[in-house]
């Protein structure tokens, strides 16, 4: 029951977790040692419940995936790149600039594929998209940020890889290898990972937002309204472009919430690990609000009896 509790509300303890962060860091610091550690949790519990035939379907059209997740890393890192100028521009720090880009160069979020889920999309394409884009990360999130953050602070390209090697790809392959020795405790299992890794992300966007609590007052307006333009232009452009693939709507419903919801755990892990603390506030929010905004769409479409849920 606790963990059923956790993953549906998912959205609602994320933002909890933050303003209680925000009002009260101290109680969120003592994180900063762990959040690698944390990130990690939450990719090999991402590994024990992915079923090796649920995407079997999605991977009969290997061009809709590659498509798929193409449009990922060329469209949000451009949106990024455009926010981190405009944040250049109204005069914010490198640090807050690159943020942006961490975010927008990560893979999809694997909270998107819940979402996908009680939106009525497809399932196995949002997993296949999720799954090869997380592995493609270690070589394409370095690459995008090098290539279009250079110009605000020195990327540690290497460094990055390792660590999305470290806390991604070698947590997410364990715990793939570890879901069929499970044998009778399996079911238990997948009931509880899906709520550790909630568990694991929300501590992570806390700590974030405890790390950077002062700042929030001068720079939360320009930050949070950029998120909120960066998070509603990848949903648009995802919709507007599944279109143009002439993809069906339940299709389209699905690239829009891929697109539009990141991976912005693994961004705050990075601006953490590798760049000062307010590189991770945009990640943070991001966290935060796309989350907010996927389940306020998913009940919306709900209610009104959209063709991609009924």
């Amino acid at each position: 029951m606790v963990f059923r509790l956790i993953s549906r509300h998912l959205a609602l303890l994320t933002l909890l977790a933050a303003v209680a962060a925000y009002l009260h860091p101290p109680a969120f610091r003592f994180l900063g040692g762990g959040f690698l550690a944390l990130f990690a949790a939450t990719m090999f519990c991402l590994g024990l419940v992915l079923h090796p035939d649920e995407a079997r379907d999605a991977w009969t059209r290997p061009g809709r995936i590659g498509l798929g997740v193409a449009t990922q890393f060329v469209v949000m890192p451009l949106l990024a790149f455009a926010a981190a100028l405009l944040v250049e521009a109204a005069g914010g720090s490198a640090a807050l600039a690159l943020g942006f880009l961490v975010v927008g160069c990560a893979p999809g979020a694997m909270a998107s594929n819940v979402m996908v889920y009680l939106a009525g999309g497809v399932v196995a394409f949002s997993v296949a998209m999720t799954t090869v884009a997380t592995l493609l990360a270690p070589l394409l999130t370095p690459w995008l940020v090098q290539g279009l953050g250079g110009r605000f602070l020195p990327i540690p390209v290497w460094p990055m890889m390792q660590t999305i090697l470290l806390v991604v790809v070698l947590p997410l392959a364990a715990g793939m290898a570890v879901r069929p020795r499970l044998g009778r405790w399996l079911a238990r299992v997948e009931e509880a990972a899906p709520a550790v890794a909630s568990l694991a992300i929300i501590l992570i966007c806390a700590y974030a937002m405890a790390a950077n609590a002062e700042r929030i007052a001068s720079t939360g307006p320009l930050v949070l309204g950029l998120v909120v333009v960066l998070n509603g232009a990848g949903y648009l452009a995802g919709w507007s472009l599944g279109r143009a693939y002439r993809f069906d709507v339940r299709h389209r419903l699905t690239l829009a919430v891929e697109i539009g919801m990141q991976n912005a755990g693994l961004g705050v892990a990075l601006a953490l690990a590798h760049f000062e603390a307010e590189a991770a506030l945009p990640g943070a929010l991001f966290a935060v609000w796309c989350i907010l905004t996927a389940a306020g769409a998913t009940a919306y479409l709900r209610r009104r009896g959209h063709p991609a849920v009924a």
